[in-house]
C-alpha cells in the first residue's frame, strides 16, 4: 500500500511538472506570436503611410519583406506550436490506451474479488475452512485472507473509480488539444495565404524597380550623401570625445562606464520595440544586385507612431545634432562606447545631461511616411552590430 502511495504521489508530481511546462511554452508561443503580430502591424500601417506620401519604391520593397520576414517567422512559430500539439496528442493517446489497459485489469480483479466475497459471505463457513487447515500457519493465512477480503474489495473498488476519473480527465484534454491545434493550424494557412499575396506584391515593386533604374539611381544616390554626411558627424563628435578622454578628463568615469557596458554585450534593453528593416553591414541594392548600398553602421527600426526612445544604457548626452534625412539625433556617451539614436521627432534631454538605462531619450519622427530609429553602437571609432549587443 505504501509503495502504491509513492507511486501516485510520483504520478502526480511529474503530471504537475509538465502541466507547468506545457502552460510555459503556450504562453511563451503566444508572447512571440503577439510581438511577430504587432511587428506585421507597425510595418502594416508605415506601408499605407508611403502609399499616401511617398513615391520611394526602394522604402515600400524594404518594408514589405521585413513583413515578409515577420510573417515567414510567425508560421515556423505556428508549425512549431502544430509539432507540440502533435506531440501531447500522440502522448495523451497513449496515456488513455494505458488507461483502459489498467481499468480493464482493475475491473477484472475486482470482479474476482467480489466473487470470492460471495462466496464466503456465511460466516460459518469461514470458520469451517480455518479449522480444515493442515497447520497454524495455514491457519492464520486463511483468517487473514478472510479479514482483508473486505478491505481490499474497497481498495480496489477506490482504485478504479480513481482511473476512471483520471481516464475522463485524459479523454477531456484530448478534446481541449485536438480543439487549439486546429485553431493554430487554421491561423497557420491564413498567414500563409498573407504571405503569398505580400511576396506577390514584393515581385510587382521590383518589376517597378526594373522599369524605373535611372529614378531609382539618383534616390540612391541622394540616400548615399545623407548617409555620408552622418557618419562623417558621427565619427567627429567621437574623436573629440576620445580626444577629452585623452586628455585626463574623468578618466576613472570613462573606464568604469566603459566596463560595464562591455560586460552587458548581447544584455542591453532595446531602445525601442519594433521590427528591424535594415541590418548591419554591407548590403547589396535587392533589385540591382551588383550595385553597393551604402556601408550601414546600425540598424533601423520600425515603430509605431509617437513611440518613445529610451536610452540603452547609463551615460552622458554629449550631443544632439540634426542631419538631412535623420531629423534630431542624440548622441550618448558611455565610457569608451557610444550610442545614437537618430530620426527623433522631439528630444527629452540635452547635452551634458547624464542618463539612466531605459531614461527617456526622446520620440520618434516620421520622414516621408516612414516611422523609423535608426540606432547604432560604437566601440571608440570602431562601429558595433547593435543586434550583438541588444538582448534577443
Amino acid at each position: 500500500m505504501k509503495r502504491f502511495c509513492i507511486a501516485v504521489v510520483s504520478v502526480l508530481l511529474l503530471a504537475c511538472t509538465a502541466a507547468v511546462s506545457y502552460a510555459q511554452d503556450t504562453r511563451e508561443f503566444e508572447e512571440r506570436k503577439a510581438r511577430l503580430e504587432k511587428e506585421i502591424g507597425i510595418l502594416d500601417r508605415q506601408l499605407s503611410e508611403i502609399a499616401s506620401r511617398s513615391r520611394s519604391e526602394l522604402s515600400r520593397l524594404t518594408l514589405v519583406r521585413a513583413k515578409i520576414a515577420s510573417r515567414k517567422e510567425l508560421i515556423r512559430e505556428s508549425e512549431r506550436e502544430i509539432r507540440r500539439y502533435s506531440d501531447d496528442i500522440y502522448l495523451t493517446q497513449r496515456k488513455i490506451n494505458r488507461l483502459n489497459a489498467r481499468l480493464d485489469t482493475l475491473s477484472e480483479y475486482y470482479a474476482k474479488l467480489v466473487r470470492n466475497a460471495y462466496k464466503n459471505r456465511d460466516a460459518r463457513v469461514w470458520y469451517m475452512y480455518i479449522l480444515a487447515s493442515d497447520d497454524l500457519g495455514q491457519a492464520f493465512r486463511r483468517y487473514s485472507y478472510f479479514k482483508n477480503l473486505s478491505s481490499q474489495t474497497k481498495v480496489q473498488a477506490d482504485r478504479i473509480r480513481s482511473a476512471r476519473a483520471e481516464l475522463e480527465e485524459q479523454k477531456e484534454r484530448l478534446e481541449t488539444l485536438k480543439s487549439e491545434a486546429a485553431a493554430v493550424k487554421a491561423s497557420r494557412e491564413k498567414e500563409l495565404a498573407s504571405l503569398q499575396s505580400e511576396e506577390a506584391q514584393a515581385s510587382r515593386i521590383v518589376t517597378t524597380l526594373q522599369r524605373n533604374k535611372t529614378r531609382y539611381q539618383k534616390e540612391l544616390a541622394a540616400k548615399k550623401r545623407q548617409v555620408e554626411a552622418l557618419d562623417k558627424e558621427i565619427k567627429r563628435i567621437i574623436q573629440e570625445a576620445m580626444a577629452s578622454k585623452d586628455s585626463g578628463k574623468e578618466p576613472e568615469i570613462d573606464y568604469r562606464l566603459s566596463g560595464e557596458f562591455s560586460k552587458n554585450k548581447g544584455k542591453l534593453p532595446w531602445p525601442a520595440k519594433g521590427a528591424v528593416v535594415d541590418r548591419f553591414g554591407q548590403h547589396y541594392h535587392p533589385v540591382f544586385t551588383h550595385v553597393k548600398l551604402p556601408f550601414n553602421n546600425g540598424i533601423t527600426i520600425a515603430l509605431a507612431k509617437g513611440t518613445e526612445v529610451d536610452a540603452v544604457f547609463d551615460g552622458v548626452v554629449k550631443q544632439i545634432v540634426v542631419m538631412p534625412g535623420y531629423n534630431q539625433c542624440v548622441l550618448v556617451q558611455h565610457g569608451n562606447y557610444f550610442s545614437f539614436y537618430c530620426k527623433l521627432k522631439s528630444t527629452a534631454v540635452k547635452a551634458g545631461d547624464k542618463v539612466r538605462t531605459g531614461q527617456k531619450i526622446g520620440t520618434v519622427d516620421t520622414i516621408n511616411g516612414e516611422t523609423q530609429l535608426h540606432f547604432q553602437i560604437w566601440e571608440g571609432s570602431k562601429p558595433q552590430n547593435p543586434e550583438s549587443w541588444l538582448r534577443r
